[in-house]
């Protein structure tokens, strides 16, 4: 961490390497295949959620299907979270057994 500057009021000032941050820690996304969910349910969640295009998200629920798996993105723990979150209410609103998990990226 940097020095702190004591200046004449006896008050300290910060240095820039005090305001400097650490990025935060990545974490994958991940969709897990199941027998029950339908393509076009996965398709939907990927354009909604993950802001995927058709045809992203077409190829990603192929890749869930054949592999067991796919990887929707990216994204900083909180975000990832909310995803994650956001793809299991929806899940259980359309009553789809869906599930979604994170790893450190």
């Amino acid at each position: 961490m940097g020095t702190r500057v004591t200046n004449a009021t006896g008050t300290q000032e910060l240095t820039q390497q005090d305001l400097e941050t650490n990025e935060p820690e990545e974490y994958r996304v991940y969709l897990i295949n199941d027998d029950f969910t339908t393509m076009e349910f996965v398709i939907s969640i990927l354009m909604t959620i993950f802001h995927k295009s058709l045809a992203e998200a077409t190829k990603l629920t192929l890749e869930v299907h054949r592999k067991g798996r796919g990887m929707a993105g990216v994204f900083p723990y909180d975000i990832a979270t909310t995803k994650i979150q956001q793809v299991h209410a929806m899940a259980r609103q359309r009553g789809f057994p869906l599930r979604c998990i994170m790893e450190k990226a």
